[in-house]
């Protein structure tokens, strides 16, 4: 007949402590779950990450009802269970561990002065306007904390001023730059014909997204960028903004959104509007 030892240890050794300190690192892991939790939800990762849970939840119940002399094989188990998904962890979770790292290390970049961000918003309205009202595709980022080198690696440099009628120029169809993005960072275009990364379908919650409104969510997940959308096939308006996807904008809503982001010296991460499905289908 088993005994339960480990379960019988585990409650004496509850009973030494303090009630409000165990409460309190109940409330502490709990918090640091939840955190985890919402920063992997919505991602392929977040799958994996209940796998792994409910992998390591039956190896510490097995554990605890069965007495510590017998089943060496699941007490070998149990004991090398953490390691073991720590490392599932690390390669599992790659590229969640990389945005997170980023996150914790961004600087700031947007540094303008009040009038340079209202000039930029001004400009950008204005072409998405212009745009909207064409129904010309166009996507551009709006670099914050995190720097885009990287993704501005893969375009045409140009360091041009923030115009509206610039930015028409570059989403003008026929013009050899116009089927990607661009990067604008302070009052600067810094690249033109920039090829963002791609969310999938998974990560948007809608399989009908355009490819210009997955890229927007894709360098939102693995950046702090605001990306302004325009779809070719309706003219809505978009923003993407971690990893979040704000659609069917009005002119005054796209003023106080990017008024909002851009103005704040450290802007925290807006909920926004989880992806519709079925409000728009093209880029």
């Amino acid at each position: 007949m088993f005994r339960f030892e480990p379960l019988q240890q585990l409650m004496v050794r509850f009973g030494g402590y303090p009630l409000w300190e165990v409460a309190l690192e109940f409330i502490i892991i709990g918090a640091l779950v939840w955190i985890v939790w919402r920063f992997v939800k919505g991602t392929r990762a977040a799958g994996a990450l209940k796998g792994i849970l409910v992998l390591v939840l039956l190896m510490i119940a097995l554990r605890l009802v069965t007495p510590s002399q017998s089943f060496e094989r699941i007490a070998f188990l149990y004991d090398n269970i953490l390691t073991l998904a720590a490392f599932g962890l690390v390669i599992i979770f790659q590229p969640e561990l990389r945005r997170a790292l980023i996150r914790l290390g961004e600087t700031t970049f947007f540094r303008s002065t009040p009038s340079d961000v209202a000039e930029v918003i001004d400009s950008i309205v204005k072409a998405c306007m212009f745009l909207s009202k064409n129904k010309i595709g166009a996507i551009m980022a709006i670099e914050r904390h995190t720097g885009l080198r990287e993704t501005i690696e893969s375009g045409r440099s140009l360091n041009a001023d923030v115009s509206a009628a610039l930015i028409q120029s570059i989403f003008w169809p026929n013009n050899p730059l116009h089927d990607m993005g661009i990067v604008i960072k302070g009052s600067k275009i810094l690249a033109a014909g920039v090829q963002f990364p791609l969310a999938d379908a998974i990560e948007t919650n809608d399989p009908t997204l355009g490819t210009r409104h997955r890229a927007a969510v894709g360098l939102s997940r693995v950046s702090d960028a605001i990306v302004v959308v325009v779809s070719e096939e309706t003219g809505m308006i978009s923003i993407a903004d971690r990893g979040r996807l704000l659609r069917g904008l009005t002119k005054d809503d796209l003023i106080m959104d990017l008024r909002e982001r851009l103005s704040s010296v450290d802007p925290e991460a807006p909920e926004g509007e989880p992806v519709d499905p079925g409000m728009e289908t093209a880029a």
